[in-house]
């Protein structure tokens, strides 16, 4: 079979972000079928060309990877998002009626736009739209007030709605998206949970490291990092917040590994308050990403105090405790409940720096702490957030919805 996917945001090992999508698009490969991905030529983390758009089309671990134009980032503005968000959706829409025969049509929110594109597919080629909801759009937005003209935030329910209604199938990465879609009157079974999760393959928790802080002059420090985007949703203040709070502590640093459109902020605003107990070093390739996170000795994940964010699976969190890392966890949440249950680091209240910088000096003062914390997290998400056993139930999911079409 031939399975199609619309994402401008779709993420090769070679580039920064999270690659899901990658994975199961290759768990796909693997079972014999065929993965087609119309894409950005722009990464969603740093606004600038893909590290793998030498070619509009490739093959990566047999996926055909299709790159569609896209109207570059002159700001970090709304408005440049939607101009991008747009221009992806009305390129990616000609380029994906150009490929050969589908079996299934499947498109991903956020953003909605691209998702309208993948409907639309579906409608002239008369194969089965698979609506994947990764984030709960418009709602996320509205709740952070990014979102405020009433008529913007109607139509885009309204446009949410529409998704829902005309999707055959929605497949979500939190259980807490699953009763979340119900109460907006989606069927239960019309609805698949493949949670986010982790190929534990890509990470070593043996590795130290080394190479990594000696270049980043970290040697004997005990370094907290963060991975990945750097967007108001984040939270990144209560980072530095957290830095200020323990800026007597010489032996302590945060590495920032990631992109967005808060980095040069809260540099700024780190360097306003003379901290050097943090350093940003922008987003690297997802495949090299094991490398930073083995030179850490605990990951810390933030969001904003918001309830809508209690829903969240974050990526992030699993690749921590592949890593066999501790995770510092400022989200409360179903994220918190996986944590908790496999005992593999510390909550601390969202939005409350002199929490965080407590469990950091915890941490940083019990090393048995740490190895126990790094072991159950490694052990627990290869049992239960495997990505091999997710892509089985992608794989099972798309061959049901392809066979239910006839």
């Amino acid at each position: 079979m031939h399975f199609l996917l619309i994402h401008q945001s779709f993420a090769t090992p070679n580039e920064p972000g999270g690659t899901r999508h990658f994975e199961l698009a290759r768990g796909v490969i693997e079972r014999g079928h065929q993965f087609t991905v119309v894409t950005s030529r722009i990464s969603y983390l740093t606004g600038r060309n893909s590290a793998t758009v030498s070619k509009p089309e490739m093959t990566t671990s047999g996926i055909r990877i299709i790159r569609s134009a896209t109207l570059p980032r002159l700001g970090r503005s709304m408005a440049a998002r939607l101009a991008s968000f747009i221009s992806f959706a009305v390129s990616s829409l000609s380029k994906a009626l150009s490929i050969g025969k589908v079996d299934v049509v499947i498109g991903t929110s956020p953003p909605m736009f691209q998702a309208i594109s993948a409907w639309l597919v579906s409608v002239v080629r008369r194969r089965p739209f698979l609506l994947e909801v990764r984030d709960l759009w418009p709602e996320f937005i509205i709740v952070m007030g990014l979102l405020k003209n009433w008529i913007l935030i109607r139509g885009s329910r309204r446009l949410e709605g529409f998704l829902y209604a005309r999707a055959d199938h929605i497949l979500v990465n939190s259980p807490a998206y699953v009763d979340y879609l119900i109460n907006r009157g989606v069927a239960h079974n019309k609805i698949t949970l493949v949670a986010n999760g982790v190929d534990p393959g890509m990470f070593d928790p043996s590795s130290d490291g080394n190479g990594v802080r000696t270049s980043l002059r970290l040697d004997g420090k005990f370094v907290v990092l963060y991975a990945g985007a750097m967007g108001p949703a984040n939270n990144l203040d209560l980072i530095v917040e957290a830095a200020e709070e323990l800026r007597a502590d010489s032996q302590i640093c945060f590495l920032i590994v990631g992109d967005g459109k808060e980095r040069r902020r809260l540099q700024t605003d780190a360097e306003t308050r003379k901290l050097r107990n943090i350093l940003f070093i922008g987003a690297q390739p997802k495949c090299e990403m094991h490398r930073y996170l083995a030179s850490a000795d605990a990951c810390v994940a933030v969001l904003q105090n918001i309830p809508m964010f209690r829903m969240t699976y974050p990526n992030k969190v699993f690749d921590y405790m592949a890593a066999g890392r501790p995770v510092l966890l400022a989200i409360d949440g179903a994220i918190r409940e996986v944590v908790e249950k496999a005992r593999a680091g510390i909550y601390t209240p969202p939005g409350d720096p002199k929490s965080l910088a407590k469990a950091v000096l915890y941490l940083a003062g019990h090393q048995q702490t740490r190895e126990e914390m790094s072991q159950n997290g490694r052990s627990f998400v290869e049992e239960h957030f495997n990505r091999a056993t997710q892509c089985q139930q992608f794989v099972d999911l798309l061959q049901r919805l392809a066979a239910a079409n006839g």
